[in-house]
């Protein structure tokens, strides 16, 4: 059984290690829809919906409501005329009553269904926000990671720079002790080698302050060994647009509708019933002078007949609140259609440059390869080979770059129509 457990915590130990070696792009988006901190908004909205329908069905529920009063009036009801062998005596000023007061709603047109439709409608629009807004902040995490592949590629054609100078440096301190090469050469090729390092300085910095930002986005740490992985992108663009903003627009428009059978429920009759129990003096006979206990019961409706227009004025209001949202779907479709054009442009220029720098690499490779047969027999000076190697490291470099850019531009192209 220990073995067992032992051989577990080494899976999870190692597939730990990996994970944190490698990452794609997918896991980034995967863990900035886990970890970013507004994803905590979802279970507080929700936390809060059932908190807000409960209240809402209380509505249902009986009310009891208690009173307790004392009083002194400067003046009671009497008998004007004086009536034989019936003495009546008038009420006392000082009056008192304690009663409580049960109502129970029966009736009021679907206000409360009503109510609690709008709360869950208002559920699902706020929450389609925070998908839209984790979904906006999927173009920066693009952003950074590409960024971070293109230096990983720079440092990688640096280093294998580095590596051929160093060999060339053999090369050329080897030219000096027999006499073929000028004592100087070799000084240039270490100049260029401490150039190189700046520029690795320069990478490092760079990568360390993307990685950083990149971390904080998705919730984990990203490291310099990280290793990110370079995706593969079909090149099947659809022009179809899928993006979270739409169901967007669809919600706040459901929730326009429930707000407008609140307005056309809330002047509905209501009928509500009731009862009230007390102890006061007087009671219900007004003509006994004394404390006595007392309950009356029934039902009463309540409607408001004529409000002014003020229900119609609301939903007219709600209307043109539809037709706004109705202009800014047409807004955000016609500014996503420009944005898909542009970048259908940069990817095309960007498979055209393609083409020409690899063209250009295969001339640099020749261009080099004699001007290092060049260098080896004294016929140019080391300058004048660091020149062609550092053509060649900057072509490689471009055509590094312009993939990076490719991959970027299709990826942008799916993010921003929702694909």
């Amino acid at each position: 059984m220990m073995k067992k457990i032992i051989s577990f915590l080494i899976f999870l130990l190692s597939f730990s290690v990996f994970s944190q070696d490698k990452l794609s792009l997918e896991e980034c988006y995967s863990l900035l829809y886990k970890n970013y901190p507004l994803v905590q908004q979802n279970d507080l909205l929700e936390k809060q919906n059932v908190i807000d329908l409960e209240v809402i069905k209380t509505g249902k529920l009986p009310s009891l409501d208690f009173l307790a009063q004392a009083t002194y009036q400067s003046d009671v009801t009497k008998i004007p005329i004086a009536i034989p062998n019936n003495p009546v005596e008038p009420p006392n000023k000082d009056q008192y009553k304690v009663n409580v007061s049960i109502n129970q709603l029966i009736y009021n047109g679907g206000l409360i269904e009503a109510s609690a439709s709008v709360k869950k409608a208002d559920l699902k629009t706020h929450q389609q926000q925070i998908e839209v807004n984790l979904y906006q902040l999927k173009s920066s995490v693009n952003q950074l990671y590409f960024s971070i592949l293109l230096n990983q590629d720079k440092g990688a054609l640096l280093s294998a720079k580095k590596n051929l100078l160093d060999v060339k440096l053999k090369e050329v301190k080897s030219g000096i002790k027999y006499g073929m090469l000028l004592p100087t050469s070799d000084k240039i090729i270490e100049a260029e080698l401490l150039k190189i390092q700046q520029q690795f300085n320069e990478i490092n910095v760079s990568t360390k302050n993307l990685t950083s930002t990149l971390s904080l986005l998705v919730g984990i740490e990203i490291n310099s060994n990280t290793q990110l992985q370079t995706p593969e992108i079909t090149t099947n663009l659809t022009t179809d647009i899928q993006r979270p903003e739409i169901e967007l627009f669809q919600l706040q428009k459901e929730q326009v509708e429930a707000y407008k059978q609140v307005i056309s429920k809330k002047d509905n009759p209501k009928l509500i019933g009731f009862a009230t129990g007390g102890y006061g003096n007087p009671g219900l006979n007004m003509l006994d002078n004394s404390f006595q206990t007392y309950y009356l019961a029934g039902i009463k409706l309540n409607w408001n007949v004529f409000d002014w227009n003020s229900s119609k004025k609301e939903q007219n209001s709600l209307q043109i609140n539809n037709d706004i949202i109705d202009n800014q779907q047409q807004l955000f479709k016609l500014n996503t259609s420009i944005e898909l054009e542009q970048q259908l442009s940069e990817i095309e220029k960007l498979s055209s440059n393609i083409k020409e720098d690899e063209k250009i690499i295969e001339l640099r490779k020749q261009i080099l390869a004699a001007a290092d047969s060049q260098l080896k027999n004294g016929v140019i000076t080391s300058s004048a080979y660091i020149t062609e190697l550092t053509n060649l490291y900057e072509a490689e470099n471009n055509l590094n770059k312009n993939k990076i850019q490719l991959l970027l531009a299709k990826i942008n192209y799916k993010t921003i129509n929702g694909n």
